[in-house]
């Protein structure tokens, strides 16, 4: 599912016209990267008309496009009364660690088993703006990269159920803290080397094993920083 023609997150809001099955799907999934990437910071509020008007939209289906984010964890409060990013919860971090292991790498073998030369050659080219990105220190277009990284190569495993509880954890994970852990972008773009490789050789059990790795790498390096998660794990076990 292509996405929104995107700005650098760092770069000032601009009116984008924007083409879509629904454009209610086309604003959310818009909603989703700028948040995810840091564009639209934890606890800010959405301001529909501003959406709407860098869009180029009417107000409707930027507040249908709410409705679903709020449904799938993104927002928090009423899009009438106003939509907030939501807050990231320490508590619930060690739960959706597991969940997206689970659920990740069942998209990854998915993908990997049918995957074809132009969906390497685009997710190597995402890979890339991570590193372009990581060396000038833009860290919302790295993760804004990251996310398209990701999600590009799970739309292609063809499970949109299971995408769709993928799309949620993603709301509720601290990319946003893990982005700014030192050279943890440039570790990103390694290992998804790992996983292109994988892909590259259609070694399926390999390009799983590297998803796998990847995801546990990051959830690593964020409880060495915030042991309060490693705590809540520990008592999980």
């Amino acid at each position: 599912m292509a996405g929104p023609a995107i700005a650098a997150p760092s770069a000032a809001p601009r009116r984008e016209p924007i083409a879509f099955r629904t454009k209610e799907g086309q604003v959310a999934e818009f909603l989703r990267e700028r948040i995810i990437s840091g564009f639209f910071a934890r606890g800010q509020k959405l301001k529909q008309a501003e959406i709407a008007q860098m869009l180029d939209l009417s107000i409707t289906p930027v507040r249908e496009a709410l409705k679903l984010l709020e449904a799938q964890g993104y927002v928090v409060g009423s899009s009438h009364r106003g939509a907030v990013v939501a807050p990231f919860q320490v508590g619930e971090a060690a739960e959706l660690y597991e969940l997206r292991l689970d659920l990740e790498s069942r998209l990854t073998r998915a993908a990997a088993a049918g995957i074809d030369d132009a969906g390497v050659r685009a997710l190597e080219e995402l890979n890339d703006a991570i590193l372009v990105a990581a060396r000038s220190g833009n860290h919302d277009a790295a993760r804004s990269a990251n996310f398209r990284f990701h999600f590009r190569l799970y739309e292609m495993a063809g499970q949109p159920q299971t995408l769709h509880f993928v799309r949620i954890l993603w709301a509720k994970y601290p990319f946003d803290l893990l982005t700014v852990l030192p050279r943890r972008q440039f570790d990103v773009a390694d290992e998804h080397r790992d996983i292109l490789d994988a892909l590259q050789a259609r070694d399926v059990q390999a390009a799983t094993r590297a998803m796998e790795s990847h995801i546990e790498s990051g959830w690593r390096a964020f409880v060495r920083h915030h042991p309060e998660a490693g705590a809540d794990a520990a008592r999980r076990t």
